[in-house]
């Protein structure tokens, strides 16, 4: 059974992305209009089809240059420190996000706002490897582990602050079978929101819906097995 819809939470009001180029303006993301209410959300396309900017627009990576994103009523463009908040974001290569030199260190970085007492601040950050499978690894080199759990570390990272949405851009294209399934399993065990960019369309259809982002439009937006179906009709066209 699909997960119950949510309050609409995510919003795009015909927001859309244009950059100049020596020849003009580039549509990179074409007016789009959008509720997304579903607890887990898909978003495949090609490579430079759009769907990374759609992703990135909901916590304010990207800024929309017409139209409005709104997170919970809150503009992106003008609320990005709160919006963040509230929207995580884990990127495919997990060294964009492990600054600090050992695991544990790294997740007290994301804690640092949250809690100002160092001692407790330490705890939680211990409590958050715990959980995530890296309680033994509290004092190991960010440089030390395995590709699956630099992306668990990333995950950790962003996930200890308790946001309400995660969105998470081609987080196992990096990674082997086992550590795929490893993090696969956690993102769809989570409590928060999911929205997933992925070329993998197995994890694409265990969503609830999924989008379609073709040449900078959506082409197409719906269950997840009708949305997967739409986009191999469209690749073998």
């Amino acid at each position: 059974m699909p997960e119950p819809l949510l309050e609409p939470l995510l919003e795009y009001r015909g927001a859309g992305l244009s950059v100049s180029t020596g020849t003009g303006e580039r549509v990179v993301l074409a007016p789009t209009t959008l509720e997304l209410t579903e607890r887990r959300i898909g978003i495949i396309g090609a490579n430079g089809s759009g769907k990374s900017t759609l992703a990135r627009m909901l916590n304010g990576l990207v800024v929309p240059t017409t139209g409005q994103v709104l997170v919970d009523g809150l503009d992106v463009a003008t609320y990005g420190a709160k919006v963040r908040q509230q929207v995580a974001f884990c990127f495919t290569d997990p060294a964009a996000q492990l600054v600090m030199p050992t695991c544990i260190e790294d997740v007290e970085l994301s804690l640092r706002r949250h809690e100002k007492n160092a001692r407790r601040r330490r705890r939680r950050a211990q409590e958050v490897l715990e959980r995530f499978g890296l309680g033994e690894h509290t004092d190991v080199s960010v440089h030390a582990l395995s590709g699956g759990q630099k992306q668990l570390l990333a995950l950790a990272g962003v996930l200890a602050t308790e946001p309400r949405v995660l969105v998470a851009d081609e987080p196992t294209t990096l990674l082997d079978l086992a550590n795929t399934r490893r993090v696969t399993d956690l993102l769809f065990g989570l409590e928060q929101q999911l929205v997933l960019v992925t070329h993998d369309l197995e994890l694409a259809a265990r969503c609830d819906r999924v989008i379609v982002v073709e040449d900078a439009r959506v082409r197409f937006d719906g269950p997840a097995d009708a949305a997967v179906a739409d986009y191999l009709a469209s690749v073998d066209a």
